[in-house]
């Protein structure tokens, strides 16, 4: 079984040194959002995330947090390809799960909120230990973390047609992009090179700041409402979709050049959105490992 970890512990690894990374939230922003999460584990649940993670990873979970985007085009995990995003009608801005969680061939559950769901589910077992042998406690982790960042970003849960904002052209300023990109990394770099002089510290100490006795401070409790884990991720879909249509798309057009007026009206609501995220993981991991597992029913 060691043996089988430590190649497991080595895959992980290659992936990050041979594979470029793919979209989703940036790296800076699932950096954000994990770092945000492992700083406000309870005991039992930083033991466990440490437990789980490779001695490479040196105890920090947002080394491995891009993890499932460079490995979804490996032929072993391709299946996972369709979990990081959900596709919504067109212009119908809502999101239900019966309708939308699924993938090109119709396959159920297929999209970032059931895979939240089925690795919150997966991690339950972490208490039986090597007692249950169906799940690698390690990947479900990772990828729990990081699709926690996905279903925040809100052009990932976007439009059908246009993919969320990934075939609709636009400018940055003065370079090429498009919207989804724009809103994966396009604000957060801007803001990271505008504001705090490239340093992500900075940005993090700002957001934590913002949640612990700052602007989000009365905005916490309801960030962690949450009467079943297992059915949570819809929340956080249905409020992406929201953004998405509010913020997102609203007044973009094709080959429109998006600066000033667009990066200041929506910086703060990506920020605002790493930090749910990060909030939001850390809830999960500290009921999934905490004493009590409330809430939710194990994977079966």
């Amino acid at each position: 079984m060691l043996v089988l970890w430590r190649l497991s512990s080595l895959l992980v690894a290659l992936a990050l040194v041979l594979v470029p990374r793919t979209h989703g939230w940036s790296k800076e922003g699932h950096v954000l959002t994990c770092r945000i999460a492992q700083g406000l584990l309870e005991p039992e649940a930083a033991s466990a995330v440490e437990n789980l993670l490779p001695d490479y990873a040196n105890g920090d979970l947002s080394s491995l947090c891009v993890w499932p985007d460079q490995i979804r085009h490996w032929y072993k995990y391709r299946w996972t390809s369709p979990l990081h995003f959900i596709d919504t009608p067109d212009n119908a801005c809502s999101y239900e799960y019966s309708r939308d969680c699924h993938d090109t061939n119709g396959v159920k559950d297929m999209c970032v909120a059931g895979a939240i769901q089925n690795f919150t589910s997966q991690l339950v077992h972490y208490r039986e230990g090597t007692s249950d042998r169906r799940y690698n406690m390690t990947e479900a982790l990772l990828f729990l973390s990081h699709f926690m960042g996905d279903i925040h970003q809100p052009m990932h849960v976007g439009f059908t047609s246009d993919e969320g904002g990934n075939t609709i052209s636009v400018r940055w300023f003065r370079h090429k992009s498009n919207l989804h990109h724009v809103w994966d990394r396009e604000i957060i770099l801007t803001a990271l090179a505008d504001y705090y002089e490239k340093n992500l510290d900075s940005l993090q100490e700002e957001l934590v700041g913002n949640f612990t006795d700052g602007i989000w401070f009365d905005d916490v409790a309801s960030w962690e409402e949450c009467d079943d884990l297992l059915t949570c991720s819809n929340k956080y879909a249905n409020e992406s979709i929201n953004v998405a249509c509010k913020w997102g798309y609203k007044g973009v057009e094709p080959g429109q050049t998006l600066a000033d007026e667009y990066f200041g009206s929506r910086m703060p609501i990506v920020m605002e959105r790493i930090a749910q995220g990060g909030v939001r993981l850390a809830m999960v991991l500290n009921l999934v490992f905490g004493d009590s597992q409330h809430g939710f029913a194990a994977a079966s």
